[in-house]
């Protein structure tokens, strides 16, 4: 009998000490989401000649790249961007139609995250007005809180409000964007009623003025950036206050008109972003979280974007950027090596959309493109379906590629709705630049390639899109000849193919040109920590990233 007992006892206790290993989830200690705004995937190559071993290189090296991820909606633009990644869904589904969209019952304009509910904190005013309030699914990082009973902590942070805001979700523990009105981060009621102390601590060093007045001159010799056009061209921005678009560019002397939104359209203001997001590792302990749990980081950094718009990517100032922030990027890297530790968390880098080149440079070398002229075209329609049905301003924007038409006044002066959007879309198809144009509510969608059509399918919501979808010729986009710089919005693979690379804890090295699409990285992400991926999450788990 002591010798059953005795067995029973150590069969009791291996059970036990097995229950228990299972139990214990395995989860790195953090996640950190890197969004580089307005990143093409060809960044991670076309400058590489001058990168270091511990920045891209490192992550490609150690980390497992998806070299054909690409975005499976339109229009590409930042809000649409941010939440798709970490709701792993589409417009459609997830809401955010836009940066900003025209809601169909009211006619009125709504930025993606504007909230009047709530005060700010740090500033007054509409900048601190924000929250998520306006996305309709859940992200991965609200997930990950539910799924530790909100033992994990959830932060997002960007120098823009939304790509703060809509990473971090529903349920975070706080997002902060910058103010530069103020000159601090800022936050709003949404998730506290006052800012932490390190916050405060943080913004009395006014580290935003400390930057602009180091200037912004080349890291190396400017004649060395060979992968850029001349610094002295015609397709580049200028300040109020400058003479010509070249360096050195005297931030310290244009911040008197500019002021502090200088530090958006400098490399040092994804320096500045990242060394708030340092301060908030330190003091809200992510990755070493006193309940062991997994804490996520969400970091945009806006700074590419800005500079992209003003410079275009065959500019000097895009080839500094991006060699910049490859110091950046290795330092933050050895920041979270020396905190959370190598190996204890696992880090993503992606992009909310990629971007153009300026059209005007691009047929200046013989190629085709051209400009989408908005403003004349609402014009014209306006003109045409006065003639016809004798009331003016029936269409009201052409935001985001898509007619927005005037529904309550259709609706009170009894109008035909489909006679409307045909004598429209008859118009649109005479215009040069315009490749398609369809009902969104009707049925031509079988006229489009079929990638086409799923992109428009996506894009589409039925409350926050216009009537009618306009596809542009490849290298057009809305515009002027007059308008410096570059943008982004449409289907193409310029817009729309953007990096992704996962490293750290749990992801085995390596690469595939598999085709990925944008809404894959939440349920991956997902699939990972095990937790369910987000409630409306369309992507599939990326399996090559999780075969470690």
């Amino acid at each position: 009998m002591k010798k059953i007992s005795f067995l029973i006892f150590w069969y009791a206790l291996a059970c036990c000490i097995t229950s228990n290993s299972y139990a214990q989830v395995e989860r790195p200690k953090l996640v950190v989401g890197l969004m580089v705004d307005q990143m093409r995937w060809d960044y991670l190559y076309r400058f590489a000649d001058r990168y270091g071993d511990d920045g891209f290189k490192r992550l490609l090296k150690q980390g497992f790249s998806c070299e054909n991820t690409l975005i499976n909606y339109v229009p590409t633009f930042t809000a649409i961007g941010h939440s798709s990644v970490y709701t792993g869904s589409v417009p459609s589904i997830h809401g955010i139609a836009g940066n900003d969209w025209i809601e169909q019952a009211t006619g009125q304009s709504m930025y993606c995250t504007e909230d009047d509910l709530v005060k700010g904190l740090g500033a007054d005013g509409k900048e601190g007005q924000q929250s998520p309030r306006n996305l309709l699914a859940s992200t991965v990082t609200d997930e990950l809180r539910l799924a530790t009973n909100f033992r994990s902590k959830v932060v997002g942070i960007s120098i823009k409000d939304r790509g703060g805001i809509l990473p971090a979700g529903h349920l975070a523990n706080a997002a902060y964007w910058f103010d530069s009105k103020s000159g601090n981060w800022i936050s709003s009621t949404f998730y506290m009623d006052a800012l932490p102390k390190w916050v405060n601590n943080f913004n009395s060093q006014d580290l935003a003025t400390k930057y602009i007045n180091q200037d912004w001159n080349t890291l190396y010799p400017i004649n060395s950036y060979v992968n850029s056009i001349a610094d002295d061209n015609i397709y580049e921005g200028t300040w109020p206050g400058e003479d010509k678009p070249v360096f050195p560019r005297k931030t310290s002397e244009l911040v008197k008109d500019a002021g502090l939104e200088l530090i958006k359209t400098m490399p040092q203001g994804n320096t500045f972003t990242l060394d708030f997001a340092k301060d908030a590792i330190k003091n809200e302990q992510l990755g070493n979280n006193p309940d062991a749990q997994t804490d996520f980081l969400c970091v945009s950094l806006s700074a590419t974007d800005y500079i992209g718009h003003r410079y275009s990517l065959s500019s000097v100032e895009i080839e500094d950027t991006y060699l910049r922030l490859d110091q950046d990027i290795a330092e933050f890297l050895k920041y979270l090596d020396d905190t959370v530790g190598e190996g204890n968390y696992t880090f993503f880098l992606t992009a909310d959309h990629a971007v153009s080149y300026n059209p005007l440079y691009y047929t200046d070398q013989k190629g085709s493109g051209g400009y989408l002229f908005s403003r004349q075209i609402q014009r014209n329609l306006n003109e045409v379906l006065k003639e016809q049905f004798g009331q003016d301003g029936l269409v009201i924007s052409l935001t985001n590629y898509q007619v927005h038409l005037n529904n309550s006044l259709i609706d009170s002066l009894s109008l035909d709705d489909t006679a409307i959007r045909n004598r429209v879309i008859k118009t649109l198809n005479k215009e040069e630049g315009i490749a398609y144009v369809v009902d969104l509510e009707g049925h031509q969608n079988m006229l489009l390639p079929a990638p086409l059509r799923e992109k428009i399918i996506n894009g589409y919501n039925r409350k926050r899109s216009g009537s009618i979808q306009i596809i542009v010729d490849p290298q057009w986009y809305a515009g002027t000849p007059r308008s410096p710089g570059t943008t982004h919005g449409v289907w193409s693979p310029y817009d729309s193919h953007i990096p992704l690379i996962f490293m750290g804890w749990g992801i085995p090295q390596g690469k595939s040109n598999r085709p990925v699409e944008i809404i894959d990285i939440a349920p991956t992400i997902s699939s990972l920590l095990h937790i369910m991926e987000p409630n409306g999450s369309i992507g599939k788990p990326i399996t090559e990233v999780l075969s470690h």
